[in-house]
């Protein structure tokens, strides 16, 4: 399985972005699908998932800024963001987990991972 992240791109502070994740099969039946992100010099972080059955577990500092969704008949996973700010700068990934069956705020990731997508909040 393949996952390719799009989208990314310079925006400034309040503006929207959605990237996408394509995959080369089906994801209808994936148990978990997630969006991470790595900034310059730290850790990377769980920013959003979702489940098969459209459940969403979101990071405290997204909530309600970002929406995570998946289109089973695109086999494409999305991420809306909206009022972006400068510490969303970061390198965004697509993952996915063909196994998971816990909850998902205890998300850790699974095996397949997207190549990456550069967004850059600035003014």
């Amino acid at each position: 399985v393949q996952l390719q992240a799009s989208g990314g791109g310079l925006v400034q502070p309040g503006e929207s972005l959605t990237l996408s994740c394509a995959t080369s099969g089906s994801i209808s039946d994936i148990p978990a699908m997630a969006w991470y992100r790595q900034a310059p010099g730290k850790q990377r972080e769980l920013v959003a998932v979702i489940s098969k059955y459209d459940s969403r577990y979101y990071a405290d500092s997204v909530k309600g800024r970002f929406t995570i969704s998946r289109d089973n008949a695109k086999n494409t996973m999305r991420l809306q963001m909206n009022n972006l700010k400068p510490e969303d700068t970061a390198v965004y990934y697509c993952n996915a987990d063909y196994r998971y069956r816990g909850a998902l705020r205890d998300y850790g990731g699974g095996d397949y991972w997207g190549q990456g997508t550069q967004v850059t909040v600035s003014s």
